[in-house]
């Protein structure tokens, strides 16, 4: 071995292969040495072997050298070599003699400034580790021994890692006074060099050492373990690597651990690795699932039994779903960090464990809403379709249908076992599945909350209207669907403030016609809950602006609305509201769609009858009295209903007009009976009716346009010689209307033409003869 050690300072240099041979060869025989017994020759014999180990350490210092300065990648190569003698050997005398090894090459490197290949050196958690296990063996050599290399490992590392100079200084010399310690204080030189100066991989390597030592049948080394650990736990962890290792570690060997208290503090590195490494567990918790017998769960269940942990993890699933959903993919950020499916499963996972119902009713209203939005991603943008070869997406893992279970495991596990089943038998949840039912699920479950009095409403609702404006466009109509329907319940509704219902008025801009009918089923109950006049009010110039809106549909849901609004309002409270809508409904009274015109005349009727003769003021008196012939002429329409909806109109106008001799008459008279009536009993306002007469002209209803016609040619002929000059407006309109398309009304303009003229030609005469006769 000596000349081993002077050939290695010589040109060529032994290779790497070649110095392992050597030094296996040198530790495999002298490590194995018989135990000196006390003999004759004792002196001797302990003599040669101290000869003999001398040589040996020659030849290892020899060999880790690289010129100058000590090779740490080399030392690393021997460090190996020498502790399985130490672990795995059950010989006290080869395990003191290992260390012995250890602590004098430790101890030889600290004698040089300059190590190469540092960086490289990564067997120092490792190395930690273990000696910090035989510090607490109860055998004086071998605690001893280890303390020696214990003490050694700190300073190369403190010298080698250093930060300040004079702080530096100052912890050698804590080391150095510790050097004859207790194990007790060796566990705090290690707990401080273990946060200060090892790397992350490092410090795994040591917490994986204790869990080997642990789960092995050496009852010495499970206690030694479990108080190296439980001091390391003491402080916060800093950062640590190999995680995916440790997990996997707990995972297999968790339950080998026969003492109670050492599983415990395994389990708290796994609850201490899941809030701080949430994503790279999961993953490795999945992978480990994956390749292990179906109904494997012990992980999890460890997991939920800490409420803490529990509930930091579901909010890091939580976020990292939501997170997932604002950038609109499933594809994860960067490598280990879970995908939006991969969190629904960890969920679900967690949801199964019963014991930590309190955590999940917390989380409730958070958890619904970012399911309920994924389901809603995957069905209707086609998002499961994306992710089909998506990491640790297993065959039997569809994305839809997992995502729907997680949902119902979550309302299970908050105590709404009953509105599962309740959603089930109406097929909610196969129409949340399906693309084209998908919101007809939505409002399913969200009605089922509200029938079956949740306890979350008021919470969930109250997170989606704050969510509501910056969600995307399939989640936000998600999102307005399921409030909406939460809006039926009574205690959401009494929470609805103003910010509330800005941020719903909002939807209204939407190009969405399916977002602005969702609104308008908002007022519609905020109507019939009776109590919300000013929520109403905020909401109904929106309202009134649907009604022209370019689409047919949302025009139709605007009139429903509208029905809706006039029956359940009073006068008292929506006066200046129902005397706006009668102005917006004149817009429609000449409407095409005979369902549109029908229904604008009778919200027009069904307003009139709130009114009271005492509150008939301008301009609703005014507009009243300018509908009256429109009302009349109407009764002519193609459409019985508008007909009816216009009888009951007039009725109630002649009610709040003071019209009691008119109000039979209005009621079961005909079209011409009617108009002769109104000349005679309203003489005053003739010019009035001719003027909407003319209007009337314009008409798309034949019918229509021919009353108006007769009716203008009755007002003219009672009309005096004074009134005549204001009749040229009429008379110019009965012109064109000779050419009218349809015959019967041309006939009778052309007939009330030539009577208007043979009129002004007959008071010409008059005029004239009367001159005459003055002069005489």
């Amino acid at each position: 071995m000596l000349c081993i050690a002077t050939l290695s300072q010589v040109a060529p240099p032994f290779s790497l292969s070649q110095k392992l041979d050597l030094v296996n060869a040198g530790i495999s025989r002298v490590f194995a040495l018989p135990l000196i017994l006390p003999s004759v020759d004792w002196k001797d014999s302990a003599g040669l072997y101290f000869q003999t180990a001398q040589a040996l350490e020659d030849m290892l210092q020899a060999l880790v050298m690289e010129g100058l300065d000590p090779n740490m990648v080399m030392l690393q190569e021997v460090l190996e070599i020498i502790l399985p003698w130490l672990t795995m050997s059950e010989k006290m005398q080869e395990q003191t003699r290992a260390l012995g090894a250890i602590a004098h090459l430790l101890r030889f490197i600290c004698n040089f400034p300059k190590l190469l290949h540092m960086m490289e050196f990564s067997i120092s958690g490792k190395l930690m580790g273990t000696l910090g296990l035989f510090c607490m063996n109860p055998q004086y050599d071998i605690c001893m021994g280890a303390s020696e290399g214990l003490l050694y490992l700190f300073q190369v590392l403190v010298l080698q890692r250093r930060g300040m100079k004079q702080k530096t200084e100052l912890i050698l010399k804590e080391l150095q006074k510790h050097f004859h310690g207790e194990w007790f204080v060796h566990l705090q030189d290690l707990t401080m060099c273990f946060r200060k100066y090892l790397t992350p991989e490092e410090r795994a390597d040591v917490i994986m050492v204790a869990m080997e030592a642990m789960a092995s049948a050496r009852r010495n080394d499970g206690c030694a373990a479990s108080k190296i650990l439980e001091m390391l736990l003491k402080y916060p962890m800093p950062a640590l690597g190999k995680v995916p290792e440790i997990v996997q570690y707990i995972y297999h060997n968790l339950y080998n651990i026969a003492e109670t208290t050492a599983q415990a503090t395994v389990q708290q590195i796994l609850h201490l690795l899941a809030q701080t490494y949430t994503d790279e567990v999961i993953l490795t918790l999945f992978k480990m699932q994956d390749q292990s017998p179906r109904g494997v769960r012990k992980p999890w269940a460890i997991l939920a039994s800490c409420p803490r942990g529990y509930q930091m993890i579901l909010e890091h699933l939580l976020q990292r779903l939501t997170s997932h959903q604002k950038a609109r993919g499933l594809e994860p950020g960067h490598r280990g960090e879970i995908s939006a499916l991969i969190a629904t499963r960890a969920i679900y996972e967690l949801l199964l464990e019963p014991s930590r119902r309190t955590e999940v009713q917390t989380l409730f209203p958070s958890l619904v809403m970012a399911l309920l939005f994924q389901t809603s991603f995957l069905v209707v943008e086609g998002g499961a379709a994306s992710i089909q070869d998506h990491q640790h997406v297993t065959e039997w893992m569809d994305p839809v249908s997992s995502t729907v279970e997680a949902l119902k495991t979550l309302m299970r596990s908050t105590g709404y076992g009953d509105h599962v089943s309740h959603v089930q038998k109406l097929g909610g949840w196969e129409l949340l599945t399906s693309p084209d039912g998908h919101y007809e699920g939505v409002t399913l479950l969200a009605r089922a909350l509200v029938t079956q009095n949740c306890w979350h409403n008021q919470p969930v609702f109250s997170l989606v209207v704050s969510v509501l404006p910056g969600l995307d466009s399939t989640s936000y109509l998600t999102a307005l669907v399921f409030a909406a329907e939460l809006l039926r319940c009574p205690n959401v509704a009494a929470i609805v403030d103003d910010i509330t219902v800005h941020v719903l008025a909002d939807g209204f801009h939407s190009q969405d016609p399916s977002t602005v009918k969702i609104l308008l089923r908002v007022v519609e109950t905020f109507a019939k809950h009776g109590n919300m006049g000013r929520q109403l009010r905020l909401l109904q110039p929106f309202v009134l602006n649907c009604c022209f809106s370019l689409d047919g549909d949302i025009v139709t849901e605007t009139f429903l609305v509208l029905q809706c609004l006039v029956e359940h309002l009073t006068w008292q409270q929506s006066s200046s509201f129902l005397v706006q809508l009668t102005f917006t409904l004149g817009h429609f009274f000449e409407e095409e769609s005979e369902h549109l015109r029908s229904a604008a005349f009778a919200i027009y009727a069904a307003v009139l009858a709130k009114v009271r003769r005492r509150s008939l003021v301008f301009p609703l008196k005014h507009q009243v009295l300018n509908l009256l012939i429109l009302l009349v002429l109407h009764l002519q329409d193609r459409d019985t209903s508008v007909a009816q909806n216009c009888r009951q109109a007039l009725c109630h106008k002649a009610t709040i007009l003071g019209w009691s001799r008119l109000k039979p008459v209005f009621a079961e008279k005909d079209v011409w009976t009617i108009l002769r009536a109104l000349l005679e009993k309203e003489a005053g306002k003739a010019l009035w009716f001719l003027k909407q007469c003319v209007s009337l002209f314009k008409s798309p209803q034949a019918p229509i346009r021919q009353a108006a016609v007769w009716f203008a040619g009755q007002i003219i002929q009672t009309l005096d010689m004074d009134e005549a000059g204001a009749i040229e407006e009429a008379h110019s309109a009965l012109r064109s209307m000779r050419d009218d398309p349809d015959p019967a009304v041309s006939c009778l303009a052309t007939q009330t033409f030539h009577i208007m003229e043979a009129r002004e030609k007959l008071l010409d005469r008059t005029q004239t003869s009367c001159f005459c006769l003055r002069r005489t």
